[in-house]
């Protein structure tokens, strides 16, 4: 076995950091599923996804809160990203997942959602020819190459939106 001086190793354990962080960035975008839309977030302003932990229910809230729940002794106010739009009611099914929040929006409010569909390449998009969505928290709309049409979440408009915050029944 051959010997590698410290300073190879230092060298191949740098490039292969940087091979890794191009192609992260090339796909630096997660895929998400509320009721029936198709969702894209950046990365850098997601935060952790996670199977649904139990929910406690808050009383005199407005419906799409699903409630409360304790991940790792914090607690995160879980609003039905579906639901807060006029869809459905997220089903507390297996595919179902909570999105926290990034530390950089400093908010314990997570996203309940359908599913996570995985990361995606903004290459892979069109700019959707559409009308203007009126919600604010939609920064662009794609569509994909089958067609489907993707939004994109802006969370800090999300998270600062008045009607987000106004969780009383």
């Amino acid at each position: 076995m051959a010997k590698l001086s410290l300073r190879e190793f230092q060298e191949e354990l740098a490039r292969k950091l940087a091979d890794t962080a191009t192609r992260t960035s090339a796909r630096a975008l997660l895929g998400l599923q509320a009721g029936s839309e198709s969702w894209l977030i950046d990365l850098a302003e997601s935060g952790e996804i996670l199977p649904v932990p139990a929910l406690t229910p808050v009383p005199l809230t407005i419906d799409w809160m699903r409630g409360v729940a304790n991940v790792r002794g914090v607690l995160y106010a879980v609003s039905d990203f579906s639901a807060f739009q006029g869809g459905p009611p997220t089903p507390l099914n297996a595919d179902a997942r909570l999105l926290l929040p990034h530390a950089k929006f400093n908010c314990n409010c997570a996203l309940l959602v359908s599913r996570v569909l995985g990361l995606r390449a903004l290459e892979d998009f069109e700019p959707a020819e559409a009308a203007a969505d009126p919600r604010p928290w939609v920064s662009a709309q794609f569509s994909d190459t089958q067609g489907r049409r993707w939004r994109r979440l802006d969370p800090r408009r999300l998270y600062a939106g008045e009607r987000f915050l106004d969780v009383g029944a």
